[in-house]
């Protein structure tokens, strides 16, 4: 394509891609999609297939994916192959990097928790002293907020926290069952929130950008796309600085190409953009970029048992739904070993119990699941991983990947800020567990690697300061203004959210801008 000039070039096609080819079409804008899997179709492309007819009867094949826990043999196709589009880092520091590369990405698999993120969060300096304020509010991003929540249809139910910001929501009227009204009275009692999670509706079960951002823009006639093809390189002109050129790949040709673009908009993910950039040596004076990688802690929490659910006498007025304990750690007051907070996701389950929460086997093991079958209780963190320049990600130019792009390597690990709010976390679980009557069968205090919570954020950082950050509040590059960031990278902290939501609401106030921008010819 070297003799045409698109208006702007999105790089991916997940949530925040998605968003901005929605938002720059809708305003007349003509945009090309550059994404580097396939478009899957369903029909077309799964089957259904006991497990008993699979070689390894729908586990994971030993050896294959071992940083994606969420991977199956059922879906292993799915995930980036870590062989293909390898990353490295020091065995001691190990960090899970889950990637699709699909049509979509991993909008096709997003869990649809939604919640804003709050001014403990985008003012967290303020509040407690440590790292950076955002160069944004609340206030800023809250009618962008308003009109995502009204796309994804997010269900809530208004609760007047300020930790917890009320939204655009679809009402949710579901009623408590018995055991969750017994945890909430706990938690009353020890001045713990406990609050209905708010979720995307979504149609028909899916919230990703190919059912709910992309067929909007494509029904413009402005958005066309290119499934299939990896960037390789974005380039300057050596004269304006601006990014005129962005070279990529055919994913299976291997056949070299390149597109000339008015505006660049980079929606890869988080640590793709920035491996692009990077590799690229542009939109980097700052010298942050790659730094201040954080994520969210996932893995400690705990297992009960109500006892008046077991033996089958379970039912769903009895035990069943979940709940949101929204962070409530740190905010009147402080505590002694760790700074910000955590979120708990509570659920309940009339289904059958982990045998590993027993210790027993046999005979007796197969009675416990009996008898305890459908009165599961449990709780699991969500906990803010605090922004450090020392977490950082760097290109490895010994490794390459099956294009011969140099691979990512990552260096982060959690710290005792981390590890104390884990442990709180679980010590609190426990006593409103206990407080409401339930059985505590298990508690694990030890986080999952770095990256487990596929969250991955903060490594092009905005801020008012062009010597301390890579974008500006409107997501554009500092250094090249017809470069815009709209993924996670930009997050300056991540709080305890899924951080869905914001970068999506992010991404739909950038490209408003980056649209006025254009308009008045300053981009």
């Amino acid at each position: 394509m070297p003799e045409e000039k698109v208006d702007v070039l999105i790089i991916g096609s997940g949530h925040s891609g998605g968003m901005a080819a929605k938002v720059l079409t809708e305003k007349g804008i003509s945009c090309l999609m550059l994404n580097a899997g396939p478009i899957a179709d369903v029909r077309k492309d799964t089957e259904v297939k006991p497990a008993y007819a699979l070689p390894f009867r729908g586990f994971k094949q030993p050896g294959i994916l071992p940083h994606v826990f969420q991977s199956n043999e059922f879906n292993a196709n799915t995930w980036v192959d870590e062989k293909e589009v390898p990353y490295t880092y020091d065995p001691q520091r190990p960090y899970n990097w889950v990637r699709v590369r699909l049509f979509g990405g991993r909008s096709l698999f997003w869990s649809r928790q939604s919640f804003r993120l709050s001014d403990y969060e985008f003012k967290a300096k303020s509040h407690d002293g440590y790292g950076d304020d955002w160069p944004i509010s609340l206030a800023d991003v809250a009618p962008y907020y308003s009109r995502t929540e009204a796309i994804f249809r997010v269900q809530g139910r208004a609760d007047g926290l300020p930790q917890y910001p009320d939204g655009n929501f679809v009402p949710d009227d579901s009623p408590w069952s018995e055991s969750m009204q017994r945890f909430i009275a706990s938690g009353k009692r020890m001045g713990v929130p406990v609050c209905k999670a708010r979720s995307s509706l979504g149609v028909d079960g899916l919230a990703s950008s190919v059912n709910l951002l992309l067929p909007d823009a494509f029904a413009t006639g402005k958005l066309r796309a290119i499934p299939n093809v990896v960037v390789r390189e974005l380039r300057a002109d050596k004269n304006t600085g601006l990014i005129n050129e962005v070279h990529f790949v055919d994913r299976l040709s291997r056949r070299e190409m390149s597109v000339k673009a008015r505006v660049v908009v980079l929606a890869a993910g988080t640590l793709e953009s920035t491996r692009l950039l990077l590799n690229s040596k542009l939109a980097n004076s700052s010298g942050v970029m790659g730094h201040y990688l954080i994520d969210q802690v996932y893995g400690p929490g705990i297992v009960c048992s109500v006892p008046e659910a077991r033996d089958g006498k379970a039912t769903p007025e009895l035990n069943g739904g979940g709940a949101l304990i929204p962070r409530f750690r740190n905010i009147n007051s402080k505590e002694k070993n760790f700074i910000r907070g955590y979120a708990l996701n509570v659920y309940s389950s009339n289904g059958p119990m982990d045998p590993r929460n027993f210790a027993a086997y046999g005979e007796e093991l197969q009675n416990k699941l009996d008898s305890y079958n459908g009165s599961g209780f449990g709780t699991s963190i969500m906990g803010e991983v605090l922004a450090r320049y020392e977490n950082h990600v760097s290109i490895d130019k010994n490794v390459v990947d099956a294009w011969d792009i140099p691979v990512l390597r990552i260096d982060t690990k959690y710290t005792d800020n981390e590890i104390n709010m884990a442990r709180d976390a679980v010590d609190t679980s426990v006593a409103m567990a206990e407080a409401a009557g339930f059985e505590v069968l298990a508690k694990n205090y030890d986080p999952n690697p770095p990256g487990y919570s596929i969250h991955e954020l903060g490594t092009c950082r905005m801020g008012d300061n062009p010597k301390t950050s890579v974008l500006n509040k409107w997501s554009q590059s500092h250094d090249i203004k017809n470069l815009f960031i709209v993924d996670g990278s930009s997050f300056v902290s991540g709080g305890w959210q899924n951080p869905t939501i914001s970068l999506v609401a992010l991404a739909m106030r950038a490209s408003d801008y980056l649209a006025e921008q254009m308009r008045q010819g300053n981009v």
